[in-house]
């Protein structure tokens, strides 16, 4: 494995199981194939160049991989493993720091990030024990870390409008220095789509 590791976090974008919120207004076929085609554009802009770092896909649920092998072949895919959210986060940055200095875990759902972003907070971390991406809802789009730490992932109210204060919070009590990226703007709604300019969205084009 790689001296840095990006984990790309996502689920099997099937309908009913994938963007719910945006599900409510497009109907379940539509956001799954939204979340399907914001995946790829993630995948497509994240794609690691010479000396840049190496790439696992974690994926869920663990059922689904004999589909996510056909949709995205030639991914080094690690199941997620955990009850919730944070528990699967932490057990994932756990399983790449066995083998990895320093570790980064993106999400799917903000069609702006990129290989520059990435290799920034690769960057950060080596000056920081924590590097966060905040996203404008609250919560943020990136976590990375050069040593486990599962305080910053268990009891989270995940999906909330804290979670990005709290984990701040929680980094100074437990001494850590943070960084900050950009902040950038994750999709979870038909208005989302609209404000990023994404509602006719083509993964072959680049965000902006």
């Amino acid at each position: 494995m790689a001296e840095r590791l990006l984990l790309v976090f996502l689920k099997a974008p099937s309908p009913g199981q994938v963007k719910t919120r945006l599900a409510a207004t497009l109907g379940a076929e539509r956001a799954a194939q939204v979340a399907r085609m914001l995946a790829e554009r993630v995948l497509a802009q994240t794609g690691p160049g010479p000396g840049d770092y190496a790439r696992v896909v974690a994926f869920a649920p663990a059922t689904a991989r004999a589909a996510i092998e056909r949709w995205l072949p030639g991914e080094e895919l690690w199941p997620q493993e955990g009850d919730d959210l944070g528990a699967r986060m932490h057990a994932a940055l756990a399983r790449g720091l066995r083998t990895a200095a320093s570790v980064v875990l993106v999400g799917t759902d903000v069609p702006a990030l990129s290989r520059a972003i990435v290799n920034a907070a690769f960057a950060a971390l080596e000056r920081a024990a924590l590097v966060l991406g905040p996203a404008r809802d609250g919560g943020y789009y990136l976590v990375g870390l050069r040593a486990p730490r599962p305080e910053l992932f268990t009891d989270m109210a995940w999906g909330t409008a804290a979670v990005l204060q709290e984990t701040r919070a929680r980094a100074a009590r437990l001494g850590l220095s943070v960084a900050l990226l950009p902040v950038l703007d994750d999709v979870d709604t038909e208005e989302d789509l609209r404000t990023a300019g994404l509602f006719g969205l083509d993964p072959r084009k680049p965000a902006g």
